[in-house]
């Protein structure tokens, strides 16, 4: 008795303790073009602000869909600013989540002015809009997948195709059990799950998880409610007691849904539904089952087959046995290959009961596309910077990833050794470019071509280029390229094809590239007043060495500041003479006046000096 008492206590000391309790799911929703966060009613949910996300044009939307969360902003995307925009939300822990977007309207769409667009999730499309889907009140607002976030960071890109400007009114990204729709070996990292469809049989109302009070680690799913199948083909059928074993793990889901149901009648026993999908994919299908009927007691009293497509892919479904009891909910998954454009999920009773079914998931099987090399991304991303590329080109998210949707003039080849997709070919030319061109380009090392003629860049041809040993073409011709070519260009054995005419270049061709023209390599160096050493090109200077060079420049410099010293004092020399001579020129009166002057009082003395020594030679004078 007493370890019993023990062993209970401790079960709820550990219940109640922190650690064991699994903390809850990431979660983070944006209000797109929101300023301030954002709290909505019903339920209180937090919304962020949209900032430093992406480009674009925050607005006041309008609401498509009565499903649509309450927000009164949105974000849009003209055609002038780029045909690809992306949202790109860091700090996001890695693991798995339901992805979903609201699609918002900037002003009542016409058939001309609807957007259509394509949605992409970490570089793969899942989903293109259709005509129409602003007069749908259904999950046609919205783009929902599944999907593992395995960088720390999330990309949801919306491509342009001409249609209209695409408008976001939210994002949602909500981390889900790592379990979560496992349904089968395929499953895993490599896979996106797009939601197709997702109804709640035999319920009135639409509703998500969050209404159904439902487990967060669910998803907050959305419910279509579906009360038919078709003209007296059904009925609905409810109840109010619990449900046994309805949100576990790994989908949790709430336990409302298995308390609705749609049920076959005697007028047509079999249950039947039709989906409109995208022919020559491979869809996931969720079947939810719990026997409510208070009319089927136990085992045997409700037994059918579950065609797909029409073929049988469960047989002798039985709701109780397979659960386990009444009022236990069954789940079933089967992945099927759908050749055309219909998906047909049958229900057919085979001991004259009724079909019977609580709730319908369908998702498309998407095979996730490799990325682009990083570096070689960050290396495109830095010549967007430095050579001023215009708004119209977009250039944001994956560059070749989704393929229906590659950047503009950077074209794409899949390396097998990486497992990646990779640059081979930059297309640039005439395309009004300024700036320069980085050392970092060097980067984009599986470059074959390279064409940037007719643009406005500046500054060196950076010698990085003689790096990317695939190079076969490099056209920098009508740029304003200057200083000597790189002598590491010689070092590119497979260029066949280089074009520098019409720039700015100056000094001696290397003569590896002079050498290569004797192999048929197709070279250009015209229209360069600087250059020289090949023919055609002016004759160079003899070739000294850099010591020369150095040796030559330091004995000008030194010859300059002698010839420069020479020239002072020569200067100051002048003054000197010609300020001497203008004091002579005004002082010459006063010269001559005190020169007679001078020779009268000389004069004066020599005679003074003769009359005392004549008295003296005639003896002393007798004074009587």
């Amino acid at each position: 008795m007493f370890t019993r008492i023990l062993l209970l206590f401790l079960t709820f000391f550990f219940a109640l303790s922190p650690s064991s309790a699994r903390p809850p799911p990431f979660a983070m929703r944006i209000s797109c073009g929101a300023r301030e966060n954002v709290n909505t009613r019903p339920t209180n949910t937090l919304w962020f602000k949209d900032f430093a996300y992406t480009g674009g044009i925050p607005a006041n939307g309008t609401r498509p869909s009565f499903i649509t969360p309450p927000l009164k902003t949105l974000r849009y995307f003209p055609l002038s600013e780029g045909p690809e925009n992306c949202y790109n939300i860091n700090r996001v822990p890695s693991g798995h989540y339901s992805v979903r977007m609201f699609f918002g309207l900037v002003a009542e769409p016409n058939f001309d002015s609807e957007p259509l667009f394509d949605v992409s999730v970490e570089g793969t499309q899942i989903y293109s809009l259709r005509s129409g889907w602003s007069n749908h009140d259904d999950e046609q607002a919205f783009a929902e997948a599944i999907v593992f976030l395995t960088d720390g960071s999330a990309s949801l890109c919306f491509h342009s195709t001409g249609h209209g400007d695409p408008a976001i009114l939210s994002i949602e990204i909500l981390q889900v059990d790592e379990n979560a729709y496992n349904y089968g070996p395929e499953w895993g990292q490599g896979i996106i799950l797009r939601t197709a469809n997702r109804l709640s049989c035999g319920a009135g109302k639409p509703k998500f998880d969050e209404d159904y009070s439902g487990d967060h680690w669910g998803g907050d799913r959305f419910w279509n409610p579906i009360t038919t199948f078709g003209q007296s083909s059904d009925r609905s059928l409810s109840v109010e007691a619990s449900i046994k074993q309805a949100s576990v793990a790994p989908n949790f889901y709430p336990e409302a849904l298995y308390q609705t149901a749609l049920v076959s009648t005697d007028s047509k026993p079999e249950l039947e539904y039709t989906l409109d999908v995208d022919p020559n994919r491979n869809y996931s299908v969720w079947l939810h089952f719990a026997e409510i009927d208070p009319s089927v007691t136990g085992v045997g009293q409700r037994v059918f087959d579950i065609l797909i497509n029409g073929d049988v892919e469960f047989r002798g479904v039985d709701i109780v046995r397979m659960s386990g009891d009444r009022y236990t909910a069954l789940v079933l998954n089967k992945t099927v290959t759908i050749n055309g454009r219909t998906l047909t999920i049958t229900l057919h009773p085979t001991n004259g009961s009724h079909a019977l079914i609580s709730a319908i998931e369908v998702f498309e099987v998407i095979i996730t596309e490799s990325k682009t090399l990083p570096d070689e991304v960050r290396a495109l991303q830095t010549l967007k910077s430095t050579l001023g590329l215009p708004l119209r080109f977009g250039w944001n998210g994956d560059p070749c990833v989704p393929q229906q949707h590659p950047w503009s003039g950077a074209d794409c080849q899949f390396d097998s050794n990486s497992s990646k997709w990779v640059i081979d070919g930059l297309g640039l030319d005439n395309q009004g470019l300024g700036g320069f061109l980085p050392n970092d380009v060097s980067q984009l090392r599986h470059l074959q071509s390279i064409n940037l003629s007719g643009n406005s860049i500046h500054g060196v041809i950076p010698s990085s280029l003689g790096t990317i040993a695939s190079l076969e073409i490099l056209d920098l011709s009508y740029n304003f390229f200057n200083g000597s070519i790189p002598e590491s260009l010689g070092q590119l054995t497979t260029l066949r094809r280089l074009d520098l005419n019409g720039n700015s270049l100056s000094g001696r061709v290397p003569a590896a590239l002079a050498g290569r023209l004797l192999h048929r390599a197709s070279f250009n160096f015209t229209d360069n007043a600087g250059l020289c050493g090949i023919p055609g090109l002016p004759t160079c200077g003899p070739h000294l060495s850099a010591g020369a060079k150095i040796g030559i420049g330091i004995g000008v410099s030194v010859a300059f500041l002698l010839i420069v010293t020479c020239l002072v004092c020569w200067w100051k020399r002048r003054q000197n003479i010609l300020r001497a001579q203008r004091i002579a020129a005004r002082d010459a009166p006063y010269a001559k006046a005190r020169t007679h002057f001078s020779r009268d009082v000389q004069m004066i003395r020599h005679h003074g000096q003769d009359h005392t020594r004549t008295a003296a030679e005639s003896g002393p004078i007798l004074l009587s």
